[in-house]
């Protein structure tokens, strides 16, 4: 008989039907928040300033498991095949939620089908800059020497397939101009290539190396990659100002196992948005270039939605094949 109700225990699990009295108890034990990055970097930097505040709201103690590898495809996969509980969740991006599916064979999941939104967390928006040597100060004046450039214009990325890489291809794309891609290993690489000259151009997100560099003058800043100004950015234009539509934010946010039960995914949020409503949490996020933003998780389910086409159609276009 303990068998039995055991083995039923586990199909309803399974399938996400929790028992009533378990929802209500929910959570009961500490929550895992898979990072699928190695610690230091913005993301695991995020969770880690998350960790503390929400452990309070939900009354159990938040684990940061980092499981780095593949670009974040290794973590992710974890929690994809994870009970739907709601104690395995995964705090993604752009990255492995939407585009490393496109840029790598078998990534053991699927974005759509295989997980359960819970709540965006911050947005940040990319910067575009170039070398002090380009002859422009504005997006049009840099289409405009990019057309004016026959073997196209050079720019530098954190690697292939990475959302630089693409957001640039799709900026090429919309403007028009030819441009050849210079992959660096990682963000900082490829900063300082563009700040040395190696290549002209470069499209990521800010860091205090590159803001550096603009007050220095060795760079320069002509936009930001989202719809609108950026308080994090004052007095960059969006580059949608000169190629009306043009968007590409990076976003975070935490996600559980497809078939978690709403009651679950619910609380998780609640809790999520009082801990992004704090003010000093918010000053902290600033700092790591990014704004708190909750949303509902049907909002943060559309976003990603529409982002797998959209990078689809990049990949496909710029010929960028899966590794």
């Amino acid at each position: 008989m303990i068998t039995r109700r055991r083995g039923l225990a586990g199909l309803a699990l399974a399938l996400g039907l929790l028992p009533v009295a378990a929802l209500a108890q929910y959570p009961d034990k500490p929550i895992r928040l898979v990072v699928p990055y190695a610690p230091g970097g913005t993301t695991d930097i995020m969770a880690r300033t998350l960790q503390e505040p929400l452990s309070k709201a939900l009354g159990q103690p938040v684990i940061i498991d980092n499981k780095a590898g593949a670009a974040g495809a290794i973590g992710t996969a974890q929690v994809a095949h994870a009970a739907p509980d709601g104690y395995t969740l995964v705090f993604g991006n752009n990255g492995p939620a939407a585009i490393v599916p496109l840029t790598q064979k078998d990534v053991g999941y699927d974005p759509l089908k295989d997980f359960a939104p819970v709540s965006l967390v911050s947005l940040a928006p990319m910067t575009l800059v170039v070398h002090a040597s380009v002859p422009a100060s504005t997006i049009k004046e840099l289409i405009a020497y990019g057309k004016a450039q026959p073997s196209g214009l050079d720019y530098g990325t954190a690697g292939a397939g990475s959302l630089g890489h693409l957001a640039t291809e799709l900026f090429g794309k919309e403007a028009g101009i030819k441009l050849v891609h210079v992959p660096y290993k990682g963000q900082g690489p490829a900063t300082l290539a563009v700040m040395n000259g190696e290549v002209k151009m470069l499209l990521t997100s800010s860091s205090d190396t590159q803001d550096a560099a603009v007050k220095a003058g060795k760079l320069k800043l002509l936009g930001v990659s989202t719809a609108t100004p950026s308080p994090l950015m004052p007095g960059a234009p969006p580059i949608g100002d000169s190629l009306p539509g043009y968007e590409s934010t990076v976003w975070f946010g935490i996600l559980a196992p497809a078939g978690t039960p709403a009651p679950v995914i619910d609380k998780l949020n609640t809790a999520i948005r009082q801990v992004l409503g704090d003010p000093e949490l918010k000053k902290k996020f600033v700092g790591y270039g990014c704004i708190a933003t909750a949303s509902t998780p049907q909002e943060f389910g559309a976003m990603i939605a529409a982002e797998i086409p959209k990078w689809k159609s990049v990949v496909e276009s710029a010929k960028i094949t899966a590794q």
